[in-house]
C-alpha cells in the first residue's frame, strides 16, 4: 500500500515542502534490509528509522514484516536533520493500514521522535508555517514547544502535540486535538519595547548619550573609545532602548531568523524587541557571519533589525573583523556551498568599543599610560581602514567624576530619547519613500549624499578647514555629511547648518592622523 505525507526543509530563512512517499508491500526476505530510504537523506534522517521502529512498538502499533520503501521528493535536494521522523513514521503507519490516510494531504508534519513516542522540538517552525500557508495546506502539526511560534501565522491550523499517538488519533478521528490560537497583533503589542535597562541608569556622559541618539536616529555605526570603567559597555547595552520600535513585519522577519537558528525560547511566539547580540572576541568568522557544512545564520544575522555589539574590538581576530565589511555594506550575507547558496539578512547597527591602548589609559585625564612608543599605533592598527571607513561616529568616552556619580538627579529616560529618534526616522522615511532598500541616512550611497546633504559655501569652507587642520582623511567626507544630515533631522531642520556640520566633524576622532601620537 502507498501513502503520502508532507514535511518541510529549511534553506536559509525560507522553507520548501518535501513529499514523503511510503510504500509497504512485498515479501520480507531474511538477511536483507526490510526498510529503504531514498531521496538524498543525510545520516540523521537515515538513523531515524531506529527511532521510528522503537516508537511504533512502544506505542502498541504494529510493524509488519514486509518490505518498506520511503522516498523523499524532490530527490535532488539534500534532506538534513532528525525532524523528518514524524512524517515518515505516520507514512509507515498509513501504508500499513493503521492510520486513515484520507486527510494526510492537507497537513505538514515535523518532529523528532523519542524511543517512547514523545516528540522533541524542531528548528524553523515559523518559516515552515509560512510556506504551509502559502501552499494552502489546511494545517501544520509540530511539537508542542513550537506550536505558539508557528501559530502566529494566520489562516493556518497549527496543532502542538507531545506524543505520536496524539497524531495517530487525530487522523483516525479518535482524538480531541485542538489548534493553538495566538493573536499575533495582541502578542506583538503586549510585549513590545519591554527592556530591563534604561538610559536613565547612566549618570553624566551627556555627550556620549547625544552621540548614541544620533547613531540611533540615522542608523549610523558607532565606536566608543575610552579607558576601562568609563561606561562604554553600559551605554552600548542600553542602545536598543532608544531605537524605533520593531514593526510587525520586522518582528516576523527577526523571529524567522531566530527560529531557523533554534534560538527561540520554548513556547515563545514572537520577538518583539530589537535583538542585541554581543559575541565574545574569540568568535570564529563562520560563527560571526554564518555558514558551516549545514549553513546556519551567524551573529550578524541574529542581530538583524537590531544591534551587534563588539566589545574590545582590537581583541577580535583580524580575519573575523574583515568578513564584516561586505555584510555591513550590502545588509545581507550570502553563504555559498557546492550544491546550495543561501542568503541571510544582516541589517544591523554596529556598536563597537575599545580601549585607546593595551593598558587602557592613553589620553586619560588623570592616569598615565605605560605603553611604550609605537604600541598605541600598533594596537589601533588592528582595525583596518576599510572597516573603520564603515563606522560613522568615533566617540571618545572619558570617566565621570565622583560628584556626577553621586548626583541624585535622575537622567533622561530612554523613552524620551526614543521619541526624538522616531521623529527623525519619520523624516527619513519620507525622504527615501521612493527607494525600497533605503530606510536611514547611514544607508545612502555616495551619489545620493551629494543630492540630500547639500551645504552652502560657508559650510564647504568649514569642512575644508576641518579636514586640513584636523588632518582628517578623505574617507571622512561622506560620513560627516551623513551624520550632519541626521543631526539636522533631529532638530527638524530642512537644511544642514553650520552647527550641524561642526558637531558631525567632532565625531571623527580616529580619522585624525595625530590622534595616536
Amino acid at each position: 500500500m502507498l501513502s503520502k505525507t508532507y514535511g518541510s526543509a529549511v534553506y536559509g530563512v525560507d522553507a520548501k515542502t518535501i513529499t514523503i512517499e511510503v510504500n509497504a508491500g512485498g515479501q520480507f526476505q531474511q538477511g536483507k534490509p526490510g526498510y529503504s530510504l531514498v531521496g538524498l537523506p543525510d545520516n540523521a534522517v537515515r538513523e531515524g528509522y531506529q527511532r521510528i521502529e522503537a516508537a511504533i512498538k512502544n506505542n502498541k502499533y504494529e510493524l509488519p514484516r514486509m518490505r518498506i520503501v520511503a522516498n523523499m521528493a524532490p530527490a535532488d535536494i539534500r534532506k538534513e536533520g532528525s525532524f523528518y521522523d514524524l512524517p515518515i513514521c505516520v507514512g509507515v503507519l498509513a501504508a500499513t493500514g493503521q492510520v486513515n490516510d484520507s486527510e494526510l494531504a492537507g497537513y505538514i508534519m515535523m518532529g523528532e521522535l523519542s524511543l517512547d513516542g514523545s516528540l522533541r522540538p524542531i528548528k524553523g517552525a515559523l518559516p515552515i508555517a509560512i510556506q504551509a500557508r502559502k501552499e494552502k495546506f489546511k494545517g501544520l502539526i509540530v511539537p508542542k514547544e513550537n506550536a505558539r511560534e508557528a501559530a502566529i501565522v494566520n489562516n493556518l491550523d497549527v496543532y502542538g502535540v507531545e506524543r505520536l499517538d496524539e497524531v495517530v488519533d487525530f487522523f483516525n478521528n479518535t482524538g480531541d486535538l485542538k489548534p493553538v490560537e495566538v493573536d499575533t497583533r495582541e502578542e506583538f503589542t503586549y510585549a513590545q519595547n519591554i527592556y530591563e535597562v534604561d538610559f536613565s541608569d547612566v549618570k553624566g556622559q551627556e555627550n556620549i548619550k547625544r552621540a548614541m541618539e544620533i547613531s540611533a536616529a540615522g542608523g549610523h555605526n558607532v565606536i566608543l573609545i575610552g579607558p576601562p570603567g568609563a561606561g562604554k559597555t553600559m551605554m552600548a547595552r542600553r542602545f536598543p532602548t532608544i531605537l524605533p520600535p520593531l514593526t510587525l513585519y520586522e518582528a516576523l522577519e527577526t523571529t524567522k531568523i531566530h527560529s531557523v537558528a533554534g534560538r527561540l525560547a520554548s513556547n515563545s511566539a514572537l520577538i518583539t524587541t530589537r535583538p542585541f547580540r554581543s559575541p565574545h572576541h574569540t568568535i570564529s568568522d563562520v560563527a560571526l557571519v554564518g555558514g558551516g557544512s549545514n549553513p546556519q545564520p551567524g551573529e550578524i544575522s541574529l542581530a538583524h533589525n537590531g544591534v551587534l555589539f563588539l566589545d574590545e574590538l582590537p581583541e577580535f581576530k583580524r580575519t573575523v573583523l574583515e568578513v564584516l565589511r561586505q555584510p555591513m555594506e550590502e545588509r545581507k550575507v550570502t553563504i555559498s556551498r557546492a550544491k546550495i547558496s543561501v542568503d541571510y539578512p544582516a541589517n544591523f547597527v554596529l556598536v563597537a568599543s575599545m580601549n585607546p591602548c593595551p593598558c587602557g589609559y592613553f589620553n586619560h585625564p588623570e592616569k598615565d599610560c605605560v605603553c611604550g612608543s609605537g604600541v598605541v599605533k600598533r594596537y589601533l592598527s588592528k582595525i583596518s581602514g576599510p572597516l573603520l571607513d564603515r563606522i560613522d561616529l568615533h566617540v571618545e568616552v572619558t570617566p565621570i567624576s565622583y560628584d556626577q556619580l553621586a548626583e541624585m538627579r535622575s537622567s533622561e529616560k530612554s523613552e524620551a530619547i526614543a521619541e526624538r529618534v522616531v521623529e527623525a526616522r519619520k523624516v527619513q522615511h519620507e525622504r527615501f519613500k521612493d527607494h525600497k532598500t533605503l530606510h536611514a541616512n547611514a544607508q545612502m550611497p555616495s551619489r545620493m549624499v551629494r543630492e540630500v546633504c547639500q551645504i552652502d559655501q560657508t559650510g564647504q569652507l568649514l569642512l575644508k578647514t576641518a579636514m586640513k587642520k584636523l588632518q582628517l582623511s578623505a574617507r571622512a567626507y561622506d560620513r560627516i555629511l551623513k551624520v550632519a544630515r541626521t543631526i539636522a533631522d533631529l532638530q527638524k531642520s530642512d537644511d544642514i547648518k553650520m552647527e550641524h556640520l561642526a558637531e558631525a566633524i567632532q565625531y571623527r576622532s580616529l580619522d585624525r592622523e595625530n590622534w595616536m601620537g
